[in-house]
């Protein structure tokens, strides 16, 4: 074997998860070499996220996927690699096998069979987890031929970047963002019916049903969360990177719109969020705006759980306050702000206007794989931040 078998080559690579159920979770990794080190891409429709903590040991190689704390461990031979997709932070091991193939670009079959069934538009879902309650979802796909992407929008977040294809009448949708694995497969009833399979990592399931319905909608983001009877403030204390004790009650935040963000280097849709309020937050905070993220990570040891955050904000860029405030519990963070009626959803963001009060309180993030319910988001985010700077 030469030195370079065990190298990975620029180039499209088709890789396929193993879920337990023996369903491929398939998608596509793109290499390159930039400043002569080789950088990799996980590609999921328009989205293309840089990864680029890559370690090569003998015939193996780590690939630290971004910001979350999770690797491809691999052996490359040649135009084949072999593997699992680790996560590093769940309390039971967590390891799904994948096998990769170089020169594929094809995410499900090369040559599908001809579409014989139209998936475009809006569609009003049920999912069911096993042995879980049911909840309410808005499918949305696009089809061109053969070719299909989408998303599912759910009250507390979106799955993201969907990409597949529609082959005779069968749906295949699938993502990875490093952190989730998700495939999705949909087959009609009738013209205006669907059945479907949610797969999701090492062995997770649930059963979906969708119905045609362009005015389906879900309940208003706004309209979820909300304070307790007799609140109309927040208060909160937790130690920042540094381990430095920070009160939203300093004087730092005294006379300023302030937003609250309830956030998780674990998590995709944080990252979308996030993705969004840093570079808001540089163009905006000569305008009397501070933005505090709470961080409820893992691990419940602070130094791993700033290690996570610090990572985050170095990758994301954020320039904002980020504070240690728990462990990545709905329940501890509904414990570590009594004001609130719950926390259903990370992330969830919290606007405070100059005179301390809150504002409004936003469930959960409809990020920009969800196309023009993102942008409906932005507008109603900037004109609400317009509103509350302007006081």
């Amino acid at each position: 074997m030469t030195s370079t078998d065990n190298t990975i080559k620029p180039g499209s690579w088709r890789v396929a998860l193993q879920h337990a159920e023996g369903k491929e979770i398939p998608f596509i990794m793109e290499a390159e070499e930039k400043n002569g080190k080789t950088v990799l891409y996980l590609v999921n429709g328009e989205e293309r996220i840089l990864v680029d903590d890559i370690e090569q040991e003998g015939d193996s190689v780590k690939i630290g996927l971004h910001i979350f704390d999770a690797d491809l461990i691999a052996k490359v031979e040649g135009d084949k690699m072999a593997g699992r997709f680790v996560k590093n932070d769940t309390q039971e091991p967590y390891a799904v096998p994948f096998t990769a193939e170089h020169g594929q670009e094809n995410r499900f079959a090369a040559n599908p069979a001809p579409a014989n069934f139209d998936y475009d538009g809006k569609w009003e879902v049920v999912f069911t987890p096993r042995g879980g309650e049911p909840y309410v979802a808005i499918g949305e796909f696009k089809q061109d031929g053969n070719y299909a992407t989408g998303t599912f929008l759910t009250e507390t977040g979106d799955y993201r970047y969907l990409e597949g294809q529609v082959a005779g009448n069968e749906l295949q949708l699938s993502t990875f963002d490093g952190n989730h694995a998700y495939l999705f497969t949909a087959t009609p009833d009738n013209d205006s019916t669907l059945t479907g399979n949610f797969y999701a990592g090492m062995s997770g399931y649930e059963s979906w049903t969708g119905k045609r319905n362009p005015d389906a909608e879900l309940a208003s983001a706004d309209s979820l969360t909300f304070l307790k009877p007799g609140y109309e403030t927040l208060s909160f204390t937790f130690p920042n990177l540094e381990g430095e004790q920070v009160s939203l009650s300093d004087d730092k935040y005294k006379g300023k719109v302030v937003i609250v963000q309830l956030v998780g280097s674990w998590c995709p849709n944080c990252m979308d969020e996030t993705n969004f309020l840093a570079p808001y937050y540089d163009k905006n905070k000569d305008r009397g705006l501070e933005i505090i993220g709470l961080g409820f990570e893992r691990s419940p040891e602070f130094d791993q759980a700033a290690a996570r955050l610090k990572k985050m904000q170095e990758r994301l860029n954020v320039n904002y306050d980020l504070l240690v405030a728990g462990v990545s519990d709905k329940a501890a963070a509904a414990e570590a702000l009594p004001a609130l009626n719950h926390v259903l959803s990370f992330p969830t963001t919290i606007f405070i206007g100059r005179d301390g009060k809150v504002r409004k309180i936003h469930t959960g993030f409809s990020g920009p794989g969800t196309g023009k319910y993102y942008d409906e988001f932005v507008a109603d985010f900037n004109k609400t931040m317009e509103e509350l700077l302007a006081e």
